[in-house]
């Protein structure tokens, strides 16, 4: 066996591992992102964050490449995988060396950019622990849209509990969130320009996603039919269900002219 055979038998293994590295440097992301949001601390004050950051975002440009490499179609997988290009771009880094200033909101916005990638290293791995392709996109929805909601909560938590009063701590940022992806609303409203437009964005998304819900459940419903129909189908010829005529065998030819009369 060639080395190339060997290593085509050995890329869909190195491939896995390679997503599930990236899953977990999103991770340690997104809990150093959490940890620093609610210790009010500067991560641009914190020099070990942004080489962290830059390492893992080499990392998953690392990534790209080789999959681009291993491709069979390589303008076909650069056209649908060009946005995980775009996200693995060390954009924090490049702030940083260039001296360009943003506002701290905006800065913290973007440090949830290479969290993206994570998010499709995700649905992979769903995909993974599930057999049903209904079941994996619906789990993989859930999760998108638990993220949306701790993301949002976070951004809207940093915007606005500075200058609303009604932001009074996390939890009101989170309740915020939670009540505007259903549409329903809650009692705190944004007093940001940044905060509104996520009011609306985020209602949005939540009707997008809702009626997942209920097309899961739908199709969960039609494959209880099938399974039963299946079940019944199965029972013909062995036991009849109740209010079917059972048959004799015996043909109408076979009958006596005068069964049943009397002489």
């Amino acid at each position: 066996m060639t080395f190339s055979t060997q290593f085509s038998h050995a890329k869909p293994g190195i491939l896995n591992f390679l997503h599930i590295v990236i899953l977990a440097l999103s991770l340690f992301l997104l809990i150093s992102i959490s940890y620093d949001t609610f210790n009010n601390l500067s991560f641009l004050n914190q020099r070990l964050y942004l080489d962290i950051q830059l390492w893992i975002c080499l990392f998953f440009l690392f990534v790209f490449f080789f999959e681009l490499f291993l491709s069979k179609h390589r303008k076909h997988y650069l056209a649908t995988h060009f946005l995980f290009l775009l996200v693995s771009i060390p954009y924090l880094n490049i702030i940083d060396y260039f001296g360009i200033t943003f506002s701290p909101e905006t800065t913290y916005m973007i440090r949830f950019i290479p969290m993206i990638r994570g998010g499709y290293a995700l649905a992979i791995v769903v995909g993974w622990l599930t057999y049903s392709r209904a079941s994996s996109l619906f789990i993989s929805y859930v999760t998108m849209l638990a993220a949306t909601v701790y993301f949002a909560s976070m951004i809207f938590f940093v915007l606005e509990h500075k200058v609303n009063p009604m932001v009074t701590g996390y939890p009101a940022a989170l309740w915020w969130a939670t009540m505007d992806v259903t549409t329903v609303g809650s009692n705190i409203y944004a007093a940001t320009p940044v905060g509104k437009i996520m009011s609306v964005l985020l209602a949005a998304l939540g009707m997008m996603l809702f009626p997942i819900f209920t097309v899961y459940i739908t199709n969960l419903v039609q494959n209880a039919n099938r399974e039963r129909q299946k079940y019944y189908s199965q029972l013909d010829g062995t036991a009849q269900p109740v209010g079917k005529t059972v048959t004799t065998g015996v043909t109408p030819a076979e009958k006596p002219e005068n069964a049943g009369s009397r002489s």
